[in-house]
């Protein structure tokens, strides 16, 4: 998301290249630049205009009182300011405060909706350590009941629901006593998706709302349907006044204009962001980060705390004193392969890091390597995973069979462990990796 705009915006920074002030023509360039852009990004044309004049008067504002900065450095950091600004400034967290806190879900037919309901229940009981109930509320969609079923067995959540009854208003409200009577935290109720804004299935869902009184009302937008999308969520904040929206599909070939101006144009914030099917696909929107990320500059912050999710101290001491012996094997390889997985996937991870995005761009990371490694190492014997030195020929051959890959591939993965083993050891012996490395762990335990 967002890469075509991320090189336009770069294309107008560099109009002010050499210019050692801002002025109003240089900047009048730069603007228009900036303005195509976003509606090339499927902004509305009146947002981006607005946008751009903000930007130009921040920006002939500091042209007598920054002299040391660069104009094309000056520029980046007002629009990153304004981008912010116009995502919603800063984080809105959930309200699930209640004996039981209650979460209604809307949305689109096809926006992600019950994905992602399977996806917040996760999220709630593992980062806010509730005790979740899912309700499916979805009585019209042929296996919605079931779909919604097998993402609360995914996730450990409990499940309420009546396939024979065809009353929405009738099965949240048993939901809610059910989880009252049973000490759940918080429940979230699936609703149907609607195929476009009709009468009777606003009715419904305003009638839910109304019946239940959510603590929070979240309205699920797919966001490769693009100004369509925020146009639906206005109509719908019109009807039921959800408290925020969550945008899915974010991984898709979208040109993130939902993002860009759902906040401006409904008045309410972003809270979540969706990408991918797997359940832990889920970021807290942070309007700050989502500009850097736009703006190519990475976003080091969330790639920090999605390691640090997955950082087991007493693992990692295990390891360090391994990797100082020169001891580390396959078997800690395949324990930091499946910590490496539970961050995300590989392309998305590198795009948080500070320039990767310019430089992973036409490089595409195949997760499913991923997989041929681990099929290589599990042809191992238990014997060989703990003492790689223990590879000769012989037993190679026998690994390429077990795992039906070649000679050669399993040679390039062996050479490739035997340098990284060897650079690890390296490393550990270096009193400034050591003390970051102390300085990760240790931010970890505050």
């Amino acid at each position: 998301m967002f890469d075509n705009l991320s090189d336009r915006l770069e294309g107008a920074f560099k109009s002010l290249t050499g210019d050692n002030k801002i002025t109003e023509i240089n900047v009048a360039t730069s603007l228009k630049e900036i303005r195509r852009a976003l509606v090339a990004a499927d902004v509305n044309y009146k947002i981006a205009k607005e946008f751009t004049d903000k930007v130009k008067e921040k920006a002939l504002g500091t042209e007598n009182v920054l002299k040391a900065v660069k104009p094309g450095q000056l520029m980046v950091k007002i629009v990153q300011d304004e981008l912010t600004d116009l995502m919603g400034g800063q984080s809105v967290g959930i309200n699930v405060k209640g004996e039981p806190g209650v979460v209604l879900i809307a949305g689109l037919q096809g926006s992600g909706k019950t994905t992602f309901s399977g996806k917040l229940a996760k999220y709630l009981k593992e980062k806010r350590k509730m005790k979740v109930l899912l309700t499916a509320c979805d009585v019209y969609r042929p296996a919605a009941i079931d779909q919604l079923t097998v993402l609360a067995g995914q996730v450990g959540a409990e499940i309420y629901k009546e396939p024979e009854n065809k009353n929405p208003v009738e099965i949240a409200l048993k939901a809610i006593d059910f989880a009252r009577q049973n000490k759940f935290d918080v429940v979230i109720v699936d609703t149907a998706g609607r195929l476009s804004v009709d009468e009777k299935m606003m009715q419904e869902i305003s009638d839910v709302r109304e019946a239940i009184s959510p603590n929070e009302t979240l309205f699920v937008v797919d966001s490769m349907t693009g100004q369509d999308a925020v146009n639906t969520a206005k109509a719908f904040n019109e009807r039921i006044n959800y408290d925020g929206v969550v945008l899915t599909k974010l991984d898709g070939d979208t040109r993130g204009g939902a993002a860009l101006s759902v906040k401006y144009t409904v008045g309410k914030p972003i809270k979540f962001v969706s990408t991918g099917e797997k359940m832990d696909a889920i970021d807290v929107f942070y309007p700050d980060r989502m500009a850097q990320r736009i703006l190519g500059m990475g976003d080091i912050i969330s790639f920090v705390e999605r390691a640090q999710d997955q950082f087991d101290e007493e693992e990692a001491k295990r390891l360090e004193k391994k990797i100082k012996k020169n001891k580390f094997d396959f078997n800690d390889f395949l324990s930091q392969l499946a910590q490496l997985k539970k961050m995300g996937d590989m392309k998305s991870l590198l795009n948080m890091i500070p320039g990767m995005s310019k430089a992973m761009k036409n490089i595409d990371i195949d997760d499913s390597a991923f997989g041929r490694v681990e099929a290589i190492i599990y042809s191992m014997t238990p014997q060989e995973r703990a003492d790689p030195a223990l590879l000769n020929m012989s037993r190679k051959k026998r690994i390429a069979l077990g795992c039906g890959q070649s000679m050669e591939d399993v040679n390039r993965f062996i050479k490739q462990f035997d340098g990284m083993r060897k650079m690890m050891h390296k490393m550990s012996n270096n009193p400034m990796m050591a003390q970051m490395a102390g300085n990760f762990k240790g931010g970890k335990r505050r």
